[in-house]
């Protein structure tokens, strides 16, 4: 496919970097295609760039060096479910949303949910190691530049025959491989669940109960974090009422045996108001429950939608230390006049810092400049709280340069040399993750 104008949606991607320009799209349907397009590709030096739908937020499925972008969006076959082992064999294709409602009919249950659940799909989520609220592990299949298929993981729960590649290649954003197929792991479905808003005057009180309730004992299986800015654009525009005033809202879900369930959210419940919580309301339907679902998911395009630039930032710190990054974050905002948004995965430390811009980035240097230091203070400050760069969204372009703060130089370099072992001419999805010596 070479219409410029069916070429145009595989451009873009939800980082906010804009369109970088294509040559052309194969739009493959099997294993067999991916094949032919990978050997010619390397037979020819042409770059490859992989995709899936498209939804991820640093620029990992733009091709940073033109060429052809390879779309698995065709692949979309759920070739078995599995209930007896508990795992489903899926194509890179298959949205991620259509994998849990399948997995729900037959009682069982998909853990992870990305915010995108709804578009993003099962290829992508490997190829970023996407989370959401909850957890997931799976084993894949993927073909390497050239054409060479490599059969990595297991269906078994466990195994260590020879190094683990599966982990190696989950998370490589396309850089090392295609994936062809994936082994998921599946659960029986949690007989019941319940969710709660916990309210809090601030973002810093909310932030310190995180740590407070888990040292508790609870284990919930979701405890998101969305602060009073996030809040505000979400008022009014989702099915659950927000409460006026609110300065933080945690989002709790537990789920197990119906007859224990109440008193244990009960017991939460006390927990989120002895922590410092002014109110906690509890959803009394699967309806109610669903809403305040619904409401966080819409936090990113709602975001979106009001901003003219939404740069959207995802890191990790010790859960500990959530209330020392949520201070900075205030600080970094107020000293450069960008405003901010923060909602994530408080549980386990990863929050989603969204700067939010109203004028053209590209017309005013002064601007650009305020947004490119609040966001290198933003990666500062998570490194020195002891955490990471990227939770689920990936490295893709947007945080390339950062790499170099958080990885030693001779981290980076078996990085390098290990994507010249799955691609020795540089030509599956270049220029992207580990930035060039």
């Amino acid at each position: 496919m070479r219409a410029p104008e069916r070429l145009e949606p595989y451009t873009v991607d939800e980082s906010g970097l804009g369109h970088l320009p294509i040559d052309a799209v194969a739009l493959v349907e099997s294993r067999e295609e991916i094949e032919l397009v990978l050997r010619l590709a390397r037979e020819h030096r042409l770059v490859v760039t992989p995709r899936g739908a498209g939804t991820g937020m640093t620029g990992g499925a733009l091709a940073a060096r033109g060429g052809l972008v390879l779309s698995t969006e065709r692949m979309i076959r759920i070739r078995e479910i599995d209930e007896d082992d508990l795992v489903a064999v899926v194509e890179p294709g298959v949205v991620t949303g259509v994998l849990a409602d399948e997995a729900e009919a037959r009682g069982l249950f998909y853990p992870p949910d990305p915010a995108s659940l709804a578009l993003s799909t099962i290829g992508g989520n490997v190829a970023e190691n996407a989370g959401g609220p909850r957890a997931f592990r799976y084993g894949v299949t993927r073909v390497q530049m050239g054409g060479e298929v490599l059969r990595v993981g297991r269906r078994t729960p466990k195994g260590v025959t020879g190094y683990d590649v599966t982990a190696a290649l989950v998370g490589s954003e396309g850089t090392f491989a295609v994936t062809t197929e994936v082994v998921l792991r599946l659960l029986p479905r949690p007989a019941a669940a319940v969710a709660m808003l916990a309210v809090f005057a601030d973002v810093l009180v909310a932030g310190r109960a995180v740590s407070a309730i888990l040292k508790r004992g609870a284990q919930p299986r979701a405890l998101e974090l969305l602060d009073r800015t996030t809040i505000e654009h979400l008022r009014g525009h989702t099915p659950a009422r927000l409460p006026v005033g609110a300065g933080a809202l945690l989002l709790v879900e537990i789920d197990g045996d119906p007859d224990g369930l109440e008193a244990q959210a009960l017991r939460l419940a006390d927990a989120c108001v002895q922590e410092g919580a002014i109110d906690v309301v509890v959803a009394q339907s699967e309806r109610e429950r669903r809403d305040l679902w619904e409401t966080r998911r819409r936090a990113n395009p709602l975001l979106k939608h009001a901003h003219r630039h939404k740069i959207p930032e995802d890191v990790v710190v010790p859960r500990s230390k959530i209330p020392a990054l949520l201070a900075e974050v205030d600080t970094i905002a107020a000293e450069e006049r960008v405003a901010m948004a923060t909602y994530g995965h408080a549980g386990d430390g990863n929050l989603h810092i969204n700067l939010l811009v109203d004028e053209p980035l590209d017309e005013d240097a002064a601007l650009r400049t305020r947004v490119d230091a609040a966001m290198g203070r933003i990666m500062r400050a998570t490194l020195d709280l002891g955490g990471t760069l990227a939770g689920e969204h990936g490295v893709g372009l947007l945080k390339m340069k950062y790499l170099p703060w958080e990885q030693s130089p001779p981290l980076l370099r078996v990085q390098r040399e290990l994507k010249r072992l799955f691609d020795p001419d540089d030509l599956l999805n270049p220029g992207k993750i580990v930035p060039a010596p």
